[in-house]
């Protein structure tokens, strides 16, 4: 359970850093952040394999890198959309 716990907090910043890099909120706030941290992973590890250090079972650099990624192709999606409905 705690390990569980601890991989929450630890996607939610990722997710966060990632937004905080690219100079864009990720949608939906803290439940955002840490589907943003866990997709970013994900993402980060098929692009880029799991090397650097590990915490809360994400290989940081990857998942940060991936995170990174998917939040800028996020706010290229919602911006589209965004502009499609004026």
């Amino acid at each position: 359970m705690l390990g569980f716990l601890w991989a929450l907090i630890v996607g939610g910043i990722i997710g966060w850093l990632a937004g905080m890099i690219i100079g864009r909120d990720v949608p939906f706030g803290i439940i955002g952040n840490i589907i943003a941290g866990f997709i970013g992973a994900w993402l980060g590890s098929l692009l880029f394999g799991n090397w650097g250090p590990d915490v809360g079972g994400f290989a940081i650099i990857p998942a940060l890198i991936g995170a990174i990624i998917f939040v800028f192709l996020l706010s290229m999606i919602f911006r589209g959309m965004r502009k499609t409905t004026h």
